[in-house]
């Protein structure tokens, strides 16, 4: 039977305590990982997205209604739990941030009941992808998916602090708007007050941008949402956001100086990676002589080999079965 959480506060969130905190009483609340029932002592892990706490019910140290009461807990259990942090006195766990200590309980409250979930909610589950997309609020609690979601948080929040700082004004462009020639096609929503009629839903903010620019603002950027009618590729999505920006009275050279360094401090900050500028530039020509790509994977080393000198004159050349284009082939000196 669920209980009320009235009266409780959240005092910690379940890997925001330390050891620093050990006699303090704190309120955590979260969902059960595990249970594991030893009789007369119970190990309940709490989970949110910070993490997981364990938490103790040992005969002796907590009242028996309260032992038996975290005995009958089951995975996805949303409990709220008010107890005062305690060395371990067991092994520690060096696989978790909070793996010293403990929470040995006063109340425990089950704020929801779950039934059996579908799926381990645990990283890196094995479960067909249909199924997480059915019960997508399951697949989001597991841990490695609370931590994307947490990247991208914070990586937006940098991006919008080192843009802030560059003179860059944040701006909000219509997603209901009129056909516009891109790429690809358009997503159309029809008009309830103009009968057959349709608003498209924008594959990129182009037009507006350009508009801020005559309008003098000067420097213009959002994390904009783009919707393109096309089929899926490994680097392309119905609806995906990007760094959407624009500039006045620049050159080339000023917007890949803004866009080198916020890719540093995105790679710095989110990913502990520095990134030494500058970043190595290639010209289209150079790519598509090198690579025959305009977006070369350069880390293989595959260039092409121009072996029209080697080749004139020979028989191979004279049937028309070598072309005075550069060739295919490993670089061999």
């Amino acid at each position: 039977m669920a209980e009320l959480m009235k009266g409780l506060k959240r005092t910690h969130r379940c890997a925001e305590i330390t050891a620093a905190n050990a006699g303090e009483t704190v309120t955590v609340m979260g969902w059960v990982q595990k249970n594991r029932n030893k009789g007369g002592l119970v190990f309940v892990d709490v989970r949110d997205r910070s993490g997981i706490i364990q938490v103790v019910f040992e005969e002796g140290k907590s009242d028996e209604a309260l032992i038996e009461k975290a005995a009958k807990l089951r995975a996805e259990f949303v409990v709220a739990v008010v107890g005062e942090v305690a060395k371990r006195s067991g092994a520690v766990n060096e696989h978790l941030s909070t793996g010293e200590i403990e929470i040995i309980p006063k109340e425990l409250r089950v704020l929801a009941e779950s039934e059996t979930p579908p799926f381990p909610v645990e990283e890196n589950v094995k479960t067909k992808e249909e199924i997480r997309l059915k019960y997508r609020y399951l697949d989001l609690r597991r841990p490695d998916m609370q931590r994307n979601l947490m990247m991208r948080s914070k990586a937006a929040t940098l991006i919008r602090q080192f843009l802030a700082n560059e003179g860059f004004l944040e701006i909000e462009t219509p997603i209901l708007i009129g056909s516009t020639p891109e790429g690809a096609r358009d997503y159309l929503v029809p008009s309830r007050i103009h009968q057959g009629h349709f608003y498209a839903l924008p594959q990129s903010p182009q037009l507006f941008k350009q508009l801020l620019m005559c309008s003098g603002c000067d420097r213009y950027f959002q994390l904009a949402k783009c919707f393109r009618d096309e089929d899926l590729r490994a680097d392309r999505q119905p609806e995906f956001t990007q760094i959407d920006m624009e500039l006045s009275f620049v050159d080339v050279d000023d917007v890949i100086d803004v866009n080198e360094r916020l890719l540093k401090e995105l790679f710095s900050e989110v990913m502990g990676v520095d990134v030494p500028l500058p970043i190595p530039r290639m010209t289209w020509q150079e790519a598509m002589d090198r690579y025959g790509s305009d977006k070369p994977d350069i880390r293989f080393g595959m260039e092409l080999t121009d072996v029209t000198e080697v080749v004139r004159g020979s028989s191979a050349r004279r049937r028309g079965t070598v072309s005075s284009a550069p060739m295919s082939g490993r670089r061999t000196g």
